[in-house]
This record gives C-alpha cells, structure tokens and sequence, in this order.
C-alpha cells in the first residue's frame, strides 16, 4: 500500500491513499442516491482525481459517461440527454470528496 501507484507533477499518490480516496468518493457517490444502472458523467482533465473518480465509480458499481470539457456545449448538451446521468463529477466534486 505505501508504494507508489501515481505521479503527476510534483504529487505521488501510494496505492494505499488512492484506494482511500476512491473508497472516500464511492461513499458520498452512494449517499447522493447512486445506484446500479446509474450512470455518472464524468468532466475532469488527464489528473490523479480522475483516476480516483473512476475507480470510486467502479467501487460504487456503476458506470460512467467521459464528458471532455473541451468539447462543444452543444455536444455536451446532448451527451447528458441521450446518457440520462444521474450525478455528474468534476474536479471541485472530486476534491471536496477526497479532502472529506
């Protein structure tokens, strides 16, 4: 658990913390009503809170929706309509959670 699993910047994260975290964020996901069958959208860059996001994700048993805040607003639009997410995570969500 102490070794390292991610390097960003100047960050390491050791297994240990990332699963915490993860499970941290699994937590609040189920509490906000998240369930099988739901799905989340998620909209973060290339950090370790998305690899932390997607594993809470994983960890509350449900499945995701990659929305790239590069896109277009139209595009985006539609992808939450056609998806129907229930809860949609961004880097402040992630954070918060992560600091909890």
């Amino acid at each position: 658990p102490e070794h390292t699993a991610l390097e960003y910047q100047d960050m390491a994260i050791s297994y240990g913390e990332l699963n915490s975290k993860a499970n941290q964020l699994a937590c609040l996901l189920l509490a906000q009503g998240i369930k099988p069958g739901n799905l989340v959208g998620l909209s973060m860059s290339k950090t370790p809170e998305l690899i932390v996001s997607i594993l809470a994700i994983w960890k509350a048993g449900v499945a995701y929706v990659p929305l790239d805040p590069s896109y277009p607003t139209d595009r985006l639009h539609y992808m939450l309509e056609d998806s129907q997410v229930s809860l949609i995570l961004t880097h402040q969500a992630s954070q918060t959670a992560a600091s909890k």
